[in-house]
């Protein structure tokens, strides 16, 4: 173990041996790998195939994601380095998938369970494993980040655009209708509905932010106005959880910006938030109100929610080791309630209570706290020194991002999907990332 590894968690105001080692400078990894990453991320986020069909016979995601893996084992073991650094969230991980693996001969459906595994959780997790390891500097952390917000433009301005052109869906209460997602209601798993696009959105909204403080010139003009473009659409997708990720990510950044002593920019913020409240759009906040009073909701899905988050906690309590199996909460819960509804659980942590039984939550539980003490270790850390001040505040909006997952993960079905995967591997590069920089800065 390294002298870096050993002392991680130690205060901050630990002082290094004077007989200490050197740092090792890191290399930085193949860049065939990590521009294969960026295009992965990219069609992951904007979906190309489902404009133009033929790419689908190509599998361009596959391609990318393949070179990614192989560039970065062939450079690795060109080098004589260890392909994977070890990291208490990389174990975890694989912890989860095993545990996962181990339940499958008592799942409900055991090739229901397989296919999950194989067509999401996998790629899932592997997609966290690249972002942990192919990011090996800040340089390539912050063009990470470009990607995502770039992104998020075209996805932000779709939401827009729907709204102001009436591509709405039925949500079948007369006179209230909800935009459709990012390449319609048959493109994208990732936003094609106005809930995950809501979700994504403020997932990178954060990131925008940080990369408003960390540029100049032009480029800032960019990211300022991908920020504003994000919260705007995630507001016109009317998405309760939306709001309340979008209302919690600004509660945090407001005590970042507190925390690294900038009050003038928090007061700014926080007046330009009220200057919004005005200009919401028409029966928006009686939206919001059936957050609180779900009788209120005609649509009918707050009590449907309610109703469904009752009988996942009773069939957590029927298998509160072995789960009912992964993916398989839908079949579960059509047993407990003696009818088909064939709905999900929407709540990430009842999901992974119900698939993967208490071992399972916690499992991910730990995985989610441990990411937000890295990124929360590597910006205390890189704050004191003016070299990695571009870290410090791509640390600050993964811990924003990590605590909007966490309040959005409370209604949405999406346990083994990309969205806390993406910023939990941004949270593993920034461990490394800090073992490779911090101490020769």
């Amino acid at each position: 173990m390294s002298q870096l590894e050993a002392t991680w968690w130690r205060p901050l105001n630990y002082k290094q041996p004077s007989a200490a080692a050197p740092a090792v400078a890191a290399t930085s990894g193949s860049s065939v790998a990590f521009w294969a990453l960026v295009a992965f991320t990219a069609i992951l986020l904007l979906s190309p195939q489902a404009w133009l069909p033929a790419l689908k016979i190509v599998r361009i995601a596959f391609l990318a994601a393949g070179l990614a893996m192989a560039a970065h084992v062939a450079d690795r073991t060109i080098r004589r380095e260890a392909i994977t650094p070890l990291s208490p969230e990389i174990g975890i991980v694989l912890t989860l998938v095993c545990w996962s693996l181990l339940t499958i001969p008592l799942s409900y459906w055991p090739g229901g369970s397989v296919r999950v595994l194989l067509d999401h959780y996998l790629k899932a997790v592997a997609f966290f494993w690249l972002l942990g390891i192919v990011i090996t500097s800040t340089d390539r952390l912050r063009m990470m980040a470009w990607t995502l917000v770039l992104c998020s433009i075209v996805l932000a301005a779709t939401g827009v655009y729907n709204y102001f052109s009436g591509e709405f869906l039925s949500t079948g209460v007369r006179g209230f209708y909800r935009i459709e997602g990012y390449v319609g209601t048959g493109g994208s798993g990732l936003t094609g509905n106005p809930n995950d696009l809501a979700l994504m959105l403020n997932l990178i909204i954060p990131l925008a932010a940080a990369l408003v403080f960390i540029t100049r010139g032009p480029a800032r003009l960019v990211a300022a106005g991908a920020l504003i473009l994000a919260i705007g659409a995630v507001i016109l997708t009317f998405s309760r959880a939306g709001f309340l990720g979008l209302a919690a990510s600004v509660v945090m950044f407001l005590a970042v910006l507190v925390r690294r002593k900038s009050a003038g920019v928090a007061g700014a913020l926080l007046v330009l938030t009220l200057c919004v409240l005005p200009l919401l759009p028409a029966g928006y906040v009686d939206r919001l109100g059936t957050i609180t009073n779900i009788q209120e909701d005609e649509t009918g899905s707050a009590q449907g929610r309610w109703r469904d988050t009752k009988v996942a906690m009773g069939v957590v309590a029927m298998n509160p080791i072995i789960g009912v199996g992964i993916g398989q909460d839908v079949l579960a819960m059509n047993d407990a309630r003696n009818r088909s509804t064939w709905r999900r659980v929407h709540n990430v942590y009842l999901q992974y209570g119900v698939d993967l039984g208490i071992p399972g939550l916690l499992l991910f539980a730990w995985l989610h706290l441990l990411c937000f003490r890295t990124a929360r270790a590597v910006e205390k850390r890189a704050s004191l020194q003016p070299a990695t001040r571009d870290l410090a505040l791509l640390a600050a909006a993964v811990q924003v991002s990590l605590v909007a997952f966490f309040v959005e993960a409370m209604f949405h079905p999406i346990a083994y999907q990309f969205y806390f995967f993406t910023i939990g591997g941004l949270a593993v590069a920034l461990r490394n990332i800090w073992r490779a920089e911090g101490q020769t800065a």
